[in-house]
């Protein structure tokens, strides 16, 4: 496990450089997950890091399965001093623990929704996993276990979430594309939606 979490910060570090800050949490019967906080310009990234340390099972397996099974980390990208977005530390970390504690895959296209704002004043309370491979490169790890996948995570406002649940990622990423949507602005109002 430690090995693994090893390969994945050296991942994160070589993409996106050394962490300003880093943070970390643990939830009851949980193994311990870090947000790290990497300055980039005008632009802040969170990563998490102890998510990929167990692969995630499948919650109607009787058993999970200690090696094999998908593993990720968590990306989000926002513009920074525009919102007090450092208190989206634990947060992150609670979306990172989903897999432990729920028995959820967390995959491109998911929807996570935390039921509270990301951050005070926050428009937004969930988020779509976007498709790994952009920001941080998929980490290969030696057979059988799968490779670390970092997905980025979009924020959704509410109106935009249920939208999702309509008519899907692929749609509202589509919309959000057409009507040139920021989606690093921590302040940004829904897409109209029609």
């Amino acid at each position: 496990m430690g090995e693994i979490l090893a390969l994945v910060e050296a991942r994160l570090l070589t993409a996106l450089g050394e962490p300003d800050a880093r943070a970390a949490v643990t939830f009851l019967g949980t193994d311990r997950i870090e947000v790290l906080r990497f300055a980039d310009g005008d632009v802040v990234r969170y990563a998490t890091l102890g998510m990929s340390a167990q692969p995630m099972a499948d919650p109607t397996a009787a058993l999970a399965d200690p090696v094999k099974g998908p593993r990720a980390e968590l990306i989000l990208s926002v513009r920074a001093g525009l919102a007090d977005t450092d208190k989206l530390l634990r947060p992150l970390a609670v979306l990172a623990a989903t897999p432990q504690v729920e028995g959820l895959i967390v995959a491109p296209g998911a929807s996570l929704d935390l039921g509270e704002p990301l951050w005070p004043g926050a428009p937004f309370s969930s988020v779509l996993v976007a498709e790994s491979g952009g920001l941080v490169e998929d980490l290969e790890l030696d057979e059988p276990m799968e490779p670390v996948r970092f997905l980025p995570l979009l924020p959704m406002t509410h109106n935009e979430a249920a939208w999702k649940r309509v008519r899907g990622a692929q749609e509202l990423q589509e919309r959000w594309l057409s009507h040139g949507t920021d989606l690093r602005d921590p302040l940004r109002g829904s897409v109209a939606l029609d």
